[in-house]
């Protein structure tokens, strides 16, 4: 390892509440006055990535160290759409944290200028990750601030396949009402977010699609249409009745 290591990522490692203080940091400081006593002696530090080509913001963000990352966006030249090597920006990071812990941060981010829209590597915005941890108010907010929720990743797949699978009503109503999803848009398997919600079991969220109008008739890359995925009898039987009831025809 190179010996300088410790000293050139002091604030990278500095968010890193989870692991234990280095050697080079100082115990009597909380992090965010260590950040501050690092930036005063060198503030190219804040620019210096690591080998996941990650800047100390990105850390800031996974660590939802918001003290931190005040501190670090308020440097001069930063850039709020910096990515690393998997193509995540701070506000990706933090709208993918569990709970919607991240908010502050994104917020922070939104202040900053950061582009909603960017894409990943693998071809996922901000709404991806918010809707894939079931973070409907960073959701909301995304929306708020034009992040386009018809965006397909290269799988071929929207938010709204991932809010389907995950089962979250509210978000599956706010990218359709809200961010005027495509509803019945296949992915690289031929699956529909009706295919998505029902092959995990999520009867509710199957109901929503169909009452907007999902295509019941359509079949996957395998020929399977999405109610013959339910994972069991319990689920089909919960939709079939449902359905029947709200006079949804389905094949």
């Amino acid at each position: 390892m190179d010996p300088d290591y410790h000293a050139k990522f002091a604030i990278h490692e500095a968010t890193h509440l989870s692991t234990p203080r280095k050697q080079h940091c100082d115990l009597t400081k909380p992090p965010v006055a260590e950040v501050e006593s690092f930036l005063n002696a060198n503030p190219k530090l804040a620019a210096l990535k690591d080998g996941d080509e990650r800047l100390p913001v990105h850390w800031a963000a996974a660590y939802n160290q918001l003290p931190i990352a005040r501190l670090l966006v308020s440097q001069k030249d930063f850039d709020p759409d910096v990515t690393d090597s998997s193509g995540w920006t701070p506000l990706m990071i933090a709208a993918s944290l569990k709970e919607g812990e991240g908010d502050p941060i994104l917020q922070l981010l939104l202040q900053k200028g950061a582009d909603v829209n960017v894409k990943s590597v693998t071809g996922q915005n901000a709404m991806h990750f918010a809707t894939s941890k079931g973070n409907t108010d960073i959701v909301r907010t995304l929306l708020a601030n034009k992040c386009s929720a018809r965006v397909r990743d290269n799988r071929g797949q929207l938010a709204l396949h991932r809010a389907a699978a995950i089962g979250s009503v509210p978000i599956l109503n706010l990218l359709l009402e809200e961010g005027k999803s495509p509803l019945n848009a296949t992915d690289m398997d031929g699956l529909t977010a009706l295919h998505h919600a029902i092959s995990e079991g999520h009867g509710e969220a199957a109901l929503v699609l169909l009452r907007a109008g999902a295509e019941a008739d359509k079949k996957d890359s395998e020929g399977r249409l999405a109610i013959e995925l339910a994972p069991d009898s319990k689920v089909r039987k919960f939709i079939l009745q449902a359905a029947e009831r709200e006079g949804i025809e389905l094949p």
